[in-house]
């Protein structure tokens, strides 16, 4: 296995890229290697197998689709309350919109997940801990409502997310003076999060 890390996350932000276009059938080391620029044969050096590169894009995504510390931090300085909970809410679409590839890519782990099962059980672990991760976040800063909130939240902007980057005209006017997605953002935080 070569040992290169730059050369390592180069190829995986690329088999991101690839995800994202082709969907995993077309994630192969071939098409990696291709849009890294590298010659044939270079991702077959730094993963042992499909699985493993698939496994390293769910780490990376991670990172790359993660709130900024300084961003958080700012937020945090705000009063505990539904409007905080919004611009969390914001901040998340914003992420996902300006790293759209990512976000889609996700999207497709998503999709072969339900037909790898050795993939189902880590991506599994993986997105619960995220969503367990959401509502420690949430309980530690005070934030108004309990964990069924934060559920409802996630499942709430993930279909919001999901038709943003995916279809974005089903949602334009559906709700008529209502913008996309800022909008619906607002609105998805007045229905879930209480008040106070």
């Amino acid at each position: 296995m070569a040992g290169n890390p730059e050369r390592r996350a180069a190829l995986v932000d690329a088999g991101v890229e690839v995800l994202a276009r082709e969907g995993a059938r077309g994630l192969t080391f071939r098409a990696v290697d291709a849009e890294a620029g590298v010659p044939v044969g270079t991702a077959s050096n730094y993963f042992t197998g499909r699985d493993d590169l698939l496994r390293q894009i769910d780490s990376r995504l991670h990172v790359r689709l993660a709130p900024d510390p300084a961003v958080i931090t700012d937020l945090l300085t705000r009063p505990k309350d539904r409007a905080l909970v919004t611009a969390f809410m914001h901040d998340l679409m914003a992420r996902a919109t300006r790293d759209r590839t990512g976000y889609l890519a996700l999207l497709e782990m998503r999709m072969e997940a339900t037909r790898r099962p050795e993939l189902r059980s880590s991506f599994t672990k993986s997105v619960r801990g995220d969503l367990e991760e959401a509502m420690e976040f949430h309980r530690g800063a005070g934030l108004p409502g309990g964990d069924d909130v934060v559920t409802v939240l996630y499942l709430a902007m993930l279909g919001l997310l999901l038709e943003h980057l995916t279809l974005p005209d089903v949602l334009e006017g559906v709700m008529p003076g209502v913008s996309v997605p800022e909008g619906l953002v607002e609105r998805i935080a007045e229905t879930i999060v209480p008040a106070k």
